[in-house]
């Protein structure tokens, strides 16, 4: 389901009071991967809940640049709803998802290895409400990025 500001809160609280445990991670999922489809498998793997935060498509622009996403915010919300892991996704405009880390408090906040636990937006902050972060390992072989360079060549 896309959750908005409506229903996020709503489904939230009712996912809280099950004593689910709300897995968080995010990223652009431009051209979705078998790298994308290991770490939403493995970000599952850690909770009940799995929801992603999906930069809007002008978020990517400001952050790929203009000829991205290739696929718009709708065409990869379905691509990523396809996916039997993903129990949920938010749109986000920002450039990062600090405010949706912020207002959705993960149990557990899931970034690929490409990142240190330092390096990840938000996770002082899941860590200080007592949380967990974790990394899992990337798939070799895959990247949108080259995909596309190749695809260009």
């Amino acid at each position: 389901m896309i959750l908005t500001d409506e229903n996020l809160a709503f489904n939230l609280s009712e996912w809280r009071n099950q004593n689910k445990c709300i897995v968080f991670t995010n990223g652009c999922f431009d051209l979705i991967h078998k790298g994308h489809e290991d770490l939403l498998n493995q970000a599952k793997a850690y909770g009940d809940i799995l929801l992603v935060g999906l930069n809007s498509d002008q978020s990517v622009k400001r952050l790929k640049g203009t000829e991205r996403p290739i696929q718009n915010e709708v065409e990869r919300s379905n691509n990523l709803f396809k996916l039997d892991s993903v129990d949920g996704i938010i749109i986000f405009n920002e450039d990062t998802p600090t405010q949706l880390i912020a207002e959705i408090k993960p149990d557990v906040l899931v970034k690929g290895g490409d990142y240190t636990i330092d390096s990840i937006i938000g996770a002082r902050e899941v860590i200080a409400a007592g949380g967990i972060v974790k990394t899992v390992p990337l798939t070799p072989g895959y990247s949108t990025s080259n995909t596309i360079e190749k695809m260009n060549r």
